[in-house]
């Protein structure tokens, strides 16, 4: 099975893959800042299915998470914060190669990044789709490396 640094490449790539396509198309174009955020959910996203085992990749995945937390927290946002903490230890919940490395994961796994913001933050679907499909894309890599489908 790959390692935390394959899933990282793949995501990488895959993401390029899907930005160049997005892009070459004219159906979207994200500003710098709006494009590395992007890009950082798509590489967390690729590690994600393997947070459930003792590995690097595990460590990479919560060590960020831990930044952004702490950006929340600097910034007030609780709530987001105690969701996003509750999301990360879904995990945890099953057998390594279970539920995460499912295709419907792929799909469900990255739901609250499209409703929490609606919900807390009156952003529209429109708005957060770009997140959610960098989400799924970075996902999809994780799964196609490890030959789940």
């Amino acid at each position: 099975m790959p390692g935390f640094k394959a899933h990282l490449f793949g995501g990488a790539l895959f993401f390029a893959l899907v930005l160049t396509t997005v892009l070459w198309l004219g159906i979207y174009q994200p500003d710098q800042q709006t494009l590395l955020l992007l890009a950082g959910i798509a590489l967390l996203s690729a590690l994600f299915p393997d947070v459930d085992t003792d590995s690097k990749g595990r460590v990479l995945f919560y060590g960020a998470l831990l930044l952004i937390y702490l950006a929340l927290m600097i910034q007030g946002r609780f709530r987001l914060a105690a969701v996003l903490g509750f999301c990360a230890l879904l995990p945890a919940v099953g057998h390594h190669r279970g539920w995460t490395h499912t295709w419907w994961a792929m799909f469900l796994v990255p739901l609250p990044i499209l409703i929490l913001p609606m919900v807390f933050y009156d952003r529209s679907l429109t708005s957060l789709l770009p997140f959610y499909f960098a989400s799924v894309t970075g996902y999809a890599s994780h799964l196609l490396l490890d030959r789940a489908f």
